[in-house]
């Protein structure tokens, strides 16, 4: 005879959001495996031109009946002349390249690395592309939004607000460098008026799955509004994350306003609370994120020189400029009619 089993509602959410993660993440390894698959392909196709020196112009006729007799062999793989000079083009970029650029562009989907070889030079910056692409999932339309803003020499001009080399072990420094950024974009909230930080706490819960992908990969949230108690008083910090590479908490509070110097101290007491009371005797000890509307750099320098817990001072943006954005708007639209006039195969 069976039984009905009872539990919890939050231990069945908690079981749910446990099961579709596995799902998603199942799904994802599945799309980035097919998607490697088909660029070795691409990446062998490419080299076999290369090494048999044909070029555009004297070697199209061979390109052209290669094509043809490969189309009736592989009719659904867009195996066209101009696909398989593409080809060639990948091969030629970056056989010789390191081999972390090479790891990044063969997970990428080919429209995405179409997207690179035609508008990005530096392979610095196809590195940093790549990158972004795969750990936020960016569409090829966010990827080249991104290339269009240029937000690779924007990130290189940024001074990053942090103690991170003073308060963590080198290795732990530097994977807290790469992990932590100087400016978060916050346009997915949709805001378009003054907020008060509760408010915008709250519109970050509602999103929490886009802000998680906004911070980067290895986020996973905890909860807001997460209360510590010592000393029968009691303290709540904004949001709570655990992050798995750096294996630390990472508690982060909004500020609406630009930055001011006592931020740092209560943070550094939060963190200090969460060390003694939550991390684990295999964790890294806490990480501090103080989110805010503006900062200037040598207020935080001498706000956090003489403090021992590691604390980021980060701004993030609600909006583009409008000019950015109708410049962006239009350049988009001629980028994606010309795009999809000139190669109908790109997927």
């Amino acid at each position: 005879m069976s039984k009905e089993l009872t539990i919890n509602p939050n231990e069945y959410g908690e079981i749910l959001q446990q099961a579709v993660a596995e799902i998603h993440s199942a799904r994802n390894l599945v799309a980035k495996q097919i998607t490697s698959a088909n660029n070795s392909v691409y990446w062998s196709l490419g080299k076999l031109l290369f090494e048999k020196q044909l070029e555009e112009g004297y070697g199209s006729g061979v390109v052209k009946q290669l094509s043809v007799d490969l189309k009736n062999e592989f009719p659904d793989m867009g195996l066209s002349p101009r696909n398989l000079w593409d080809m060639k083009r990948f091969y030629e970029r970056y056989h010789s390249a390191d081999a972390k650029l090479r790891q990044a562009v063969a997970v990428l989907p080919w429209g995405h690395n179409l997207l690179l070889i035609n508008k990005v030079q530096s392979l610095d910056a196809v590195l940093f592309y790549a990158t972004e692409a795969v750990t936020k999932g960016w569409s090829r339309d966010i990827l080249l939004n991104a290339i269009k803003m240029d937000s690779y020499a924007y990130t290189q001009k940024q001074i990053k607000s942090h103690n991170f080399s003073e308060t963590l072990p080198a290795i732990d420094a530097d994977y807290a460098n790469e992990v932590f950024k100087d400016v978060y974009n916050l346009g997915f909230l949709g805001i378009t008026e003054h907020v008060k930080e509760l408010a915008l706490e709250k519109r970050l819960v509602e999103k929490i799955k886009s802000f998680v992908l906004e911070l980067g990969k290895g986020f996973s949230f905890i909860g807001n509004q997460h209360r510590l108690e010592y000393n029968n008083k009691e303290y709540f910090v904004d949001m709570l994350f655990f992050h798995r590479g750096l294996r630390s908490l990472i508690a982060i509070e909004l500020k609406i306003g630009s930055f001011k110097a006592e931020y740092v101290g209560k943070m550094n007491l939060y963190l200090s609370l969460l060390d003694k009371l939550e991390k684990g005797e295999n964790e890294n000890q806490s990480i501090g994120i103080i989110l805010c509307a503006d900062k200037d750099h040598l207020d935080v320098e001498i706000a956090l020189q003489d403090i021992n817990k590691p604390i980021g001072v980060a701004e993030y943006q609600l909006l583009l400029p409008k000019d950015k954005l109708q410049e962006l708007l239009v350049n988009e639209i001629k980028a994606s009619e010309e795009e999809n006039h000139g190669n109908p195969e790109i997927k």
